[in-house]
């Protein structure tokens, strides 16, 4: 008998959840998208993949364990994809093109083509002002999308999860082939919307004159955010802004 009360509770809360899956933004295309793949997600699952470290009194209760899972399958369904579609690249061309589209601004521009702005604000676990707040916020929509790829792996496996997120990231896989982006037009585009310009500036010199190595900082508002060496003053900045975008993605922004 002692199980009986659990089972009533759940069937009355059947409709209600049944009420929040329609609510999720799909793109039917194929049943291999990434939001059938995350309307398919059990409810629990789907909460702690929106729930933000702040609502929390614990971090782990939070969505932050799955964005770090949903980063590493994200790297790993884009950089497969690249290497079984294209047999004649180097691995420098390989790691240029997967450093762009796994990027914190692809991920942004992602979020917000499956709608994961509305996502959060219709069904995170939290008040209205809070959902609003993440909602708005391209950084947590970002964290969110890893998060959903790596709840998305747990619950449908790697395969399954990584057709959908080639799907998902086909034109920036596509743009990253064709438009030759790099490191420092990655950043660019992440700081343009928020009307910033990274601003770059040559610190050091060091070596012979026929083997100078050089080292270059990158600084946004003011602040240095990344600082990088190489055998040109170009590859110094490139290293440069590659720290600063891993810094920007791991502390939400400048």
């Amino acid at each position: 008998m002692g199980g009986l009360p659990a089972l009533i509770r759940a069937a009355r809360a059947f409709p209600r959840l049944r009420s929040r899956r329609a609510g999720l933004a799909l793109r039917p295309r194929t049943d291999k998208t990434l939001m059938v793949l995350v309307q398919q997600l059990p409810t629990e699952m789907l909460d702690r993949a929106l729930t933000h470290s702040s609502w929390v009194g614990v971090r782990t209760e939070s969505y932050e364990r799955l964005e770090f899972l949903g980063d590493s399958v994200l790297g790993l369904a884009i950089a497969s994809t690249l290497y079984g579609r294209n047999p004649g690249s180097e691995e420098g061309e390989m790691a240029r093109v997967k450093a762009f589209v796994v990027s914190r601004a692809s991920c942004v521009q992602v979020a917000n083509e499956l709608g994961l702005g509305k996502l959060i604000l219709e069904l995170a676990p939290a008040s209205e002002p809070k959902r609003k707040e993440a909602a708005a916020s391209s950084t947590v929509q970002g964290n969110v999308l890893e998060a959903l790829i790596g709840a998305s792996y747990l619950v449908h496996g790697f395969e399954q999860t990584r057709m959908a997120v080639v799907e998902a990231f086909e034109e920036q896989i596509r743009y990253a082939v064709t438009a030759h982006v790099d490191h420092k037009t990655t950043l660019q585009e992440l700081l343009a919307p928020r009307g910033l310009q990274p601003t770059y500036r040559l610190v050091a010199e060091i070596g012979p004159p026929h083997s100078l190595v050089f080292t270059s900082e990158v600084s946004i508002g003011g602040a240095v955010r990344g600082r990088g060496t190489g055998t040109t003053i170009r590859m110094s900045e490139q290293a440069a802004a590659k720290e600063a975008l891993a810094s920007l993605g791991g502390r939400g922004g400048p």
